[in-house]
């Protein structure tokens, strides 16, 4: 028993680590349930009376060494695999981030553009605080108009030229043709506010992408066609669009855009009403008095502007019905955009 003594305190004097590993392994071959020094100890029993004291005095001995050289390997091993600068281990794995989504609105809003840069259109940005003149004054709203009332605008300041939230981004058209010569064609993406009670269907803050086009000789067929290209590129090439008189104090003529039903192809569902159509922007050719007020001569110019909420769009694209839900960061629904792009 002295002869094993001896050679594992000589081996514990020799013992190197490179790693934890190694270290661990070092323990349980010695002080594991089955490990050399404790096989000694278990042996231990059947040594002479006479023996006892010397062979426990040399065994504890044993044990005391292997236990403070598997702690100074354990320490060593711990120091050579940190960043002592840092205070982290480079060995070990790194915490796994799951990595977002784009938002559908982001997706929805870059397509739109994408698909107008195509033919020809430019990105124009404004101001979301704006001034009176140039969200209803500059387009033509008479002073009684309904768009006014404190009932769809969130005002910040009134008197002469009230300062407001702007309500739609033909706000950033007034700008460009105040500040750009003809010929003007640009789409204006961004973010607007109205006084609205928050539904499955409206919301007091949502996103518009508009558009507009200024030029010589520029016709209400054009507006047709430029449409029509569009609303295939969203939706698909089988895509019908229809137009529909309407009323804007910014254009004349007015129109509102529908397409074919894209979920039944027409034919009549719950989600178009059982018309086969739905209702995706309004459009018109840009109004003579907008020209003149923006410092563009009527006579000599014509254009067109239309516009289309985003989260209508989006709605339509992949059939939710629930607005609400672009707003609430919900990671299960923000998923399920991961593959549109």
């Amino acid at each position: 028993m002295n002869a094993i003594i001896d050679k594992i305190a000589k081996e514990l004097e020799q013992a190197k680590a490179r790693n934890a590993q190694e270290v661990e392994e070092l323990r349980v071959r010695l002080l594991g349930k089955k490990g050399e020094i404790t096989k000694l100890f278990e042996d231990f029993r059947t040594v002479s009376p006479e023996l006892k004291r010397e062979f426990g005095k040399k065994l504890n001995e044993l044990k005391n060494l292997a236990t403070s050289k598997i702690e100074d390997l354990r320490k060593s091993t711990a120091d050579s695999s940190t960043d002592k600068k840092g205070g982290e281990d480079l060995t070990m794995p790194g915490d796994y981030i799951e990595l977002g989504s784009r938002h559908p609105i982001s997706i929805t809003r870059e397509q739109i553009v994408s698909i107008f840069a195509k033919l020809g259109y430019t990105v124009a940005e404004g101001p979301e605080i704006e001034d009176d003149h140039h969200v209803f004054e500059s387009l033509n709203f008479p002073p009684d108009h309904p768009a006014r009332d404190m009932q769809d605008t969130f005002f910040i300041s009134k008197g002469y030229n009230p300062v407001l939230l702007r309500t739609h981004t033909s706000s950033v058209q007034v700008r460009t043709m105040e500040r750009t010569k003809p010929p003007i064609r640009v789409v204006c993406p961004g973010r607007v506010f109205r006084n609205e009670a928050i539904s499955a269907r409206a919301h007091c803050i949502f996103h518009q992408v508009e558009g507009l086009y200024i030029d010589k000789g520029v016709s209400f067929a054009d507006l047709k066609q430029s449409i029509l290209l569009f609303c295939r590129e969203m939706f698909g090439p089988q895509t019908k669009i229809r137009m529909r008189p309407s009323y804007f104090p910014f254009t004349e003529p007015s129109t509102e855009v529908d397409i074919s039903c894209n979920i039944c192809g027409g034919k009549g569902c719950n989600i178009c009403k059982g018309t086969g159509w739905l209702e995706i922007m309004g459009a018109g050719m840009v109004d003579p008095n907008v020209l003149e007020a923006c410092g563009i001569d009527p006579k000599e110019y014509t254009g067109f502007a239309f516009g289309m909420g985003v989260e209508r769009i989006a709605m339509l694209k992949w059939q939710v019905k629930d607005l609400r839900l672009y707003f609430e960061n919900d990671i299960r629904f923000l998923k399920e955009f991961e593959n549109s792009l």
